[in-house]
């Protein structure tokens, strides 16, 4: 099962977050005091690690609200999960309806109510026409039974025949009808035998056909039972982290194993143990060897167990290449840090370093012995500010270590720009609390700027990273421009048409505006620029003020409409080289939750396909981020670019990128 969504509901800060997408790696963006935490708090209660999680309405009800407001059954999370293969041949064998089931929602409520609903299911295969044909065969034929029967057996058998033929009278309610039907049918038999009648072979079948009819219903409603306590036994644990695990740098093994015999251990003997297991060391093997004076094989494990674990902290701590090692001291264990790239190579214990490395050794500890075969195993990971004490590079190193090194669906909060995904924009989730909503949650990008300041950071972080790497910079006006460019030009180039080529960088401006101070910077690190443009009002006094204040060359300029020959438009931006009708396609998935029930008229006279939707919109009372139809274009150029990219589309991309190639070059020449 993989957590596809969630939502939050009644739980401190949150009235209502809305409807939360969820990959693998979702990082929830929000200044502090947003509800980023209450946000992984109440998802953790749907299934905790802890085993269950009760709520308290004092406590965790909205404090804004009154008390009067709550009852028991009051929703916090919703939750929807798609099913792999496994998980889909396993609910068909418990529940026979269940074989088309593709997802399912697991609602946990204040009481702490679990309750699992099914999608896409067929109806139960009842037909009341099949039904009323087999009881008007059944009724007279049986009556006829009855004719030469005495008075009383014969009214009494009659009398049993009418009751029957009510009972089975089909309704919408299956379940009520069912149990009727099949105490009626069992009655009726009962009825016929105290006669002594003996009911024709045909008689005997339609009766049987009513009886599994009624007890298909009934074993139905048995099996969605079971199907529903399956799927709730089945949905992943939630492992909450909030603070770095304590982990001492100097054991007393001893007293360490006295504790554990005891079941007294502490958190730290708990974090030991794990660490010992990554490093594949056995604390009552190293007591048992200082007992028998042993000390040539104890120090043998511990400097493999040493081995073993710097070489992983190697391939994550990117900051400094360390080495550990664990020295055996009597009864102790002392974990020693040191820098082998210095001068002197000094020993540090472990508890004496930054606080930084101590989270990231730790957090690394812990969840690779929990992930691997322990309570992690298969656990959906909530982690509230991780890497909070580490410097900038250590923290990109922690994303990438959490992006590339787990298997576990994770989510987490960050407000710092070094956590932002940069390479998985569509992950990101940003978090806003106001006074009258409360937390909300957009998957877009969205909010105040103190919310979207780490997303800007970030952005502008990677840009700095990458501006000077080549000597070629292709300016366009924003990022949506970057994402179409970079991924249909790569898409094309692997299949051997024409992509941009590969030494020309493709620099966002963050609006036609600002594309002259761009082009600016750019310039006078004596770099090729060369500017491409969406060809409206506002980009020709852009070209104006590029080549009028001489900042550029008008051959240094580019528009969109140029991808179409000889028909150029005299309006046109990136979306208008799609498809009218893919692009209508994506806005119409990417807002199906606004636009369910109502229905826009884009004017087509209007030149630029993404103002026809925003005017649409505007017209409905609904916004139109022109981001948000291109996040989902991304996705469907990652997974099925064929369905976006028609022959017209690849050609139109194809002349653009040759253009700018062609124009690239020119430029190069002349600035030798």
């Amino acid at each position: 099962m993989q957590l596809i969504e969630f939502r939050i509901q009644n739980y401190r800060s949150i009235d209502d977050s809305g409807p939360v997408k969820v990959s693998k790696l979702t990082a929830l963006l929000g200044r502090n005091e947003s509800g980023k935490t209450n946000l992984l708090r109440a998802l953790q209660s749907l299934n905790p690690a802890e085993g269950s999680d009760t709520l308290n309405k004092n406590k965790d009800f909205p404090r804004h609200r009154r008390l009067e407001e709550w009852v028991d059954s009051m929703l916090v999370v919703t939750s929807t999960w798609e099913l792999s293969d496994t998980d889909r041949a396993s609910l068909a064998a418990i529940w026979t309806r269940g074989k088309s089931v593709a997802k399912v929602t697991i609602e946990r409520r204040y009481g702490g109510q679990k309750i699992a609903k099914f999608s896409d299911i067929s109806d139960i295969e009842f037909d009341q026409k099949e039904v009323k044909s087999k009881i008007q065969k059944i009724v007279p034929t049986v009556k006829g039974l009855a004719t030469n029967l005495a008075e009383e057996t014969r009214a009494s058998l009659e009398n049993a025949v009418d009751d029957f033929k009510i009972s089975l009278e089909p309704n919408d309610n299956h379940l009520a009808w069912a149990k009727k039907a099949k105490e009626a049918c069992s009655t009726l038999r009962q009825a016929i035998a105290a006669a002594n009648c003996e009911p024709t072979e045909t008689q005997d079948t339609y009766i049987e056909n009513l009886e599994d009819i009624a007890s298909g219903i009934i074993d139905d409603v048995e099996g969605k039972k079971k199907a529903q306590s399956w799927v709730i036994g089945r949905m992943p644990i939630f492992m909450f982290l909030d603070e770095y695990p304590e982990l001492s740098g100097r054991q007393n093994v001893s007293e360490y194993l006295e504790r554990k015999s005891q079941e007294k251990s502490t958190k730290a003997d708990w974090n030991f143990s794990k660490m010992c297991k990554v490093a594949g060391i056995k604390p009552e093997e190293l007591q048992e060897l200082l007992n028998e004076e042993d000390h040539e094989t104890r120090n043998q494990l511990a400097n493999r167990a040493s081995a073993v674990i710097t070489k992983e902290i190697r391939r994550l701590w990117k900051d400094r290449s360390l080495k550990v090692r664990f020295d055996t001291d009597a009864n102790y264990i002392n974990t020693f840090i040191s820098d082998p790239n210095t001068t002197y190579e000094v020993e540090i214990n472990f508890d004496e370093r930054s606080r930084g490395f101590q989270w990231f050794f730790s957090f690394y500890i812990t969840f690779a012995a929990d992930t691997d075969g322990g309570k992690a195993a298969g656990a959906i990971l909530l982690l509230d500010e991780p890497g909070l004490y580490l410097h900038a590079k250590s923290q990109r190193d922690l994303l990438r270590h959490l992006e590339e090194d787990f298997d576990n669906q994770i989510l987490y909060t960050t407000h710092s720009p070094f956590m932002v995904p940069m390479q998985n924009l569509d992950s990101i989730r940003t978090v806003n609390i106001s006074e009258e909503d409360g937390t909300i949650v957009s998957n877009d990008p969205s909010g105040d700027s103190r919310t979207l300041f780490p997303l800007q950071a970030a952005l502008g972080y990677d840009l700095s990273q990458s501006l000077f790497v080549g000597p070629n910079n292709l300016v366009v006006e924003g990022v949506t421009d970057f994402w179409v460019l970079s991924s249909i030009s790569d898409y094309l180039s692997d299949n051997g048409k024409t992509g941009l080529s590969r030494d020309i960088t493709i620099t966002p401006a963050g609006g036609a505006q600002k594309v002259p101070y761009m082009v600016a910077l750019l310039s006078s690190e004596e770099l090729n620029v060369l500017v491409l443009l969406d060809r409206e009002k506002d980009t020709l006094m852009t070209r104006k003020d590029l080549v009028g204040n001489k900042i550029i060359r008008d051959q240094n300029i580019i528009f969109v409409a140029e991808a179409f020959g000889d028909s150029v438009p005299k309006e046109a931006d990136i979306e208008d080289l799609l498809d009218p009708d893919v692009y209508a396609n994506l806005v119409q998935e990417s807002y199906a939750d606004e636009l369910e029930g109502v229905k826009i008229s884009p004017n087509d006279k209007i030149p630029r396909i993404a103002r026809r939707f925003a005017k649409a919109f505007e017209e409905v009372g609904l916004e139109f981020h022109k981001t948000r139809p291109l996040r989902l274009f991304l996705t469907k150029m990652r997974d099925a670019p064929n369905d976006i990219l028609t022959p017209e589309v690849s050609d139109r991309f194809s002349a653009l990128n040759a253009k700018i190639n062609d124009r690239m070059k020119k430029i190069s020449k002349t600035n030798v």
